[in-house]
């Protein structure tokens, strides 16, 4: 028998852009329980409007996960972000998580990933 306890790891890198941009996340890997909440912290410095985006990586080419361009909230398959311009941050929240949200995330100032056109949330 399965034991109950189920365990998600989540896994952060950081991109660091140019120009005096970059971005900072969580670092290292993360291990929660099937059915704990995730916040996974971003915040940026850009001397340009921001546009952050999260990307979710499985065993394929990473995916657009959300972005946002303003500072309203996004939320796709129960992840949510929310651009706070003020605060510099674009943190990314998933109230419950599951064993399929086992990944690798980036957070992104721009479009970092090149020739990615799915629509938001697609694979997942």
């Amino acid at each position: 028998m399965l034991s109950a306890i189920c365990s998600v790891l989540v896994i952060f890198l950081i991109f660091r852009g140019t120009n005096g941009d970059s971005v900072n996340q969580t670092e290292g890997p993360v291990t929660l329980s099937e059915g704990a909440s995730l916040t996974l912290n971003c915040t940026y410095q850009t001397y340009s409007s921001p546009l952050l985006l999260w990307y979710i990586q499985y065993l394929k080419p990473p995916q657009l996960l959300l972005k946002s361009s303003t500072e309203n909230q996004r939320t796709e398959n129960h992840f949510q972000a929310t651009l706070i311009m003020s605060d510099s941050s674009f943190h990314l929240r998933k109230p419950s998580v599951q064993m399929s949200d086992s990944a690798v995330y980036y957070c992104a100032l721009r479009d970092t990933v090149r020739g990615i056109s799915q629509s938001l949330g697609s694979g997942l």
